[in-house]
């Protein structure tokens, strides 16, 4: 049978991308290729396994989960450095609206970008 095989992208729509992007760069370590785009690659990942997942699942839209974001989505991105990453975002004003939180796969952290998206940040295990 035909099917997916996995999450091959994540786009989204700002309202001034060029300043979103740059806070990405900034305060997330994002790298930008030369088109503006970036690329993960979980065999250059090496806070996992590269035979790791990527989770996608279906929230409920009366649900509080992304809560305070108004946003239809959430993603959540890997760290390498939680602790390192958290630090530079408070260096930046950027302070979490929970976390960091001890899971069994992991610690978590969320943030806000400054679009307003609820953004995930998780270390693994």
């Amino acid at each position: 049978m035909a099917k997916v095989t996995g999450i091959g992208g994540v786009f989204f729509k700002a309202a001034d991308p060029d300043k979103l992007k740059a806070w990405y760069v900034e305060y997330l370590g994002v790298a930008l290729a030369e088109w503006g785009c970036a690329i993960f690659r979980w065999d250059e990942d090496q806070s996992t396994q590269p035979e790791g997942v990527t989770v996608w699942q279906i929230a409920d839209r009366q649900g509080d989960w992304f809560e305070p974001s108004k946003s239809q989505v959430m993603i959540n991105y890997r760290v390498d450095d939680l602790d390192g990453v958290l630090d530079r975002l408070a260096a930046g004003g950027v302070t979490p609206v929970k976390g960091p939180d001890v899971e069994d796969n992991g610690r978590f952290a969320w943030v806000m970008d400054p679009e307003g998206n609820k953004v995930e940040l998780w270390e693994p295990r």
